[in-house]
């Protein structure tokens, strides 16, 4: 899916800014008892704003578990490095037995409640999250089988062949949580993770309270713990920041950057595309030439510089910055067609333009997108709803173009798995209805690959393919801004896949 997690409806930025100062004044002082408070000591528990309240009492099974692993709580059998690499966590090593089969060996661990990682609590966990209804996303497309040959090593089983599982495996929907988690027909992870800070409480959709896990494995958080406020609405995120009632904000709106400085923004490439796609198969862009003078239409630099304020980068193809290996091995696009003239385009019918609401800059794209496409020739209709409203019309191809932004590393955090399903003939995520067999078979070959760079070398093929078709043309690619105050907040993490935000290694002071 392309959106960020679901909002809950805020108050008027005004009265949440206000209501926000507060509490979180105060929540050094008040929660746990544990660290100092105030004035940029050492030691000074994290005060942090979030966009998103938990929608689901934090289960790993939805979209809490990327807060989860935001806020350093749980933990996978592997991690990914900045490249999407698999590294280790709770496994130290893994092996591939044969297409199928793969074996992980455990590290000498504890969990939050004092009990030991062993394979048993990793099958548990594995085979918890395979019975989860729904099902979490990252396994809508295999079947995980778990058997433990002993108490250090587990082996585990795919479907079908699958080189990704390591990075499978890094999904925060798959954390391992011991047994006390399992109680009562939900999920609970307060207390029973293996990261370097335990959820100790939440409230509601309102705050939760995070301490540091001394039992940690690893290197030792630096906070004694976190504060955290649930806060949908930017502005008032910007404002919490601003006055120096958080430590850290996330996500700022790019309206608020200015206004905040550079010292408290922190811009960062993502791996979000926006991109514009066309409906190849009914209506006027099912003809390649019209697809090819709509992509000749676009002007990224303008909607870089009119929309985001210079805060995002211009179009370079479905990989963007964020995804920092991909420009070392871009080819140009293949088999492109040549495009229609400004009089033949001239001569089609209306089309319908659509984007969502729920990403505030996406309707004013929009309206740039509009007059663009106006002065090569097209007459254009824009449609404008909430995601939820428009998600069955565009996939049903009811429209002719359609703006969204995507995320290009989805659940494996390697975007062989946005290619199939956004662009194969079988893919689950098709909104400009393509079917190519050129691409299909690009895509299939990469997904086969199980070297890291070779694989990576085949989805840039892959994205030369997608791009010679002109089913999506890219419009720019997003930046992340987060906010803190680089003086006095050190170790806040700055990831392009959205999985990491505070570390044990985050701190004030």
């Amino acid at each position: 899916m392309s959106l960020p997690r679901r909002r809950r409806p805020a108050l008027p930025a005004a009265l949440l800014a206000a209501a926000l100062l507060v509490p979180l004044a105060t929540a050094c002082s008040s929660s746990d008892g544990s660290g100092g408070s105030g004035g940029g000591k050492a030691g000074q528990r994290l005060r942090v704003v979030m966009a998103f309240p938990p929608a689901q009492a934090m289960s790993p099974y939805g979209d809490d578990a990327v807060t989860l692993s935001r806020l350093a709580v749980t933990e996978g059998l592997t991690a990914l490095d900045a490249d999407g690499t698999p590294e280790p966590a709770l496994a130290t090593s893994w092996k591939r037995d044969n297409d199928r089969t793969w074996t992980f060996t455990l590290r000498e661990a504890r969990f939050q409640d004092g009990t030991a990682l062993d394979s048993a609590a990793v099958a548990r966990s594995l085979r918890a999250a395979e019975k989860a209804s729904p099902k979490p996303r990252v396994l809508s497309d295999t079947r995980l089988t778990v058997v433990t040959p002993d108490a250090r090593t587990v082996t585990i089983t795919t479907a079908a062949p699958d080189p990704l599982l390591p990075q499978r495996l890094a999904n925060p929907s798959l954390t391992i949580l011991s047994g006390a988690a399992y109680t009562g027909g939900r999920v609970n992870p307060a207390g029973h993770a293996t990261g370097p800070f335990t959820l100790t409480r939440v409230n509601g959709a309102v705050s939760a309270t995070l301490g540091r896990n001394d039992s940690y494995w690893g290197t030792k958080a630096k906070a004694p713990g976190i504060d955290v406020k649930f806060v949908a609405d930017g502005t008032a995120r910007a404002n919490a920041l601003r006055t120096g009632a958080a430590d850290v904000a996330e996500y700022v709106p790019l309206s608020q950057a200015p206004l905040l400085g550079d010292g408290l923004v922190h811009e960062f490439p993502s791996a979000r595309t926006n991109g514009l796609s066309l409906n190849t198969r009914h209506g006027v862009f099912a003809d390649p030439a019209m697809r090819a003078a709509a992509r000749e239409a676009i002007d990224s630099a303008a909607l870089v510089k009119g929309v985001y304020e210079g805060r995002a980068d211009t179009a370079r193809g479905l990989l963007g910055p964020g995804v920092p290996w991909a420009a070392a091995d871009r080819t140009a696009p293949t088999h492109r067609a040549k495009a229609a003239s400004r009089a033949q385009v001239a001569r089609t019918k209306q089309i319908v333009l659509a984007t969502y609401t729920n990403r505030p800059e996406l309707p004013e794209v929009a309206t740039v997108v509009q007059q663009q496409l106006t002065a090569r020739g097209f007459t254009v209709k824009q449609v404008v709803r909430d995601y939820a409203q428009l998600e069955a019309d565009a996939l049903a191809g009811r429209f002719d173009a359609f703006i969204q932004a995507r995320n290009t590393l989805l659940d494996t955090a390697d975007p062989v798995s946005y290619l199939a399903s956004d662009f194969t003939c079988d893919g689950s995520f098709v909104i400009s209805q393509l079917c190519d067999e050129r691409v299909d078979a690009a895509v299939g070959k990469a997904a086969a690959l199980a070297g890291t760079e070779a694989r990576h070398r085949a989805e840039m093929a892959a994205e030369a393919d997608i791009l010679g078709t002109d089913a999506l043309v890219p419009l720019l690619h997003e930046r992340f801004v987060q906010g803190y105050d680089d003086s006095r907040v050190h170790g806040v993490s700055l990831d392009p896949m959205e999985r990491t935000l505070i570390t044990a290694d985050t701190r004030v002071g």
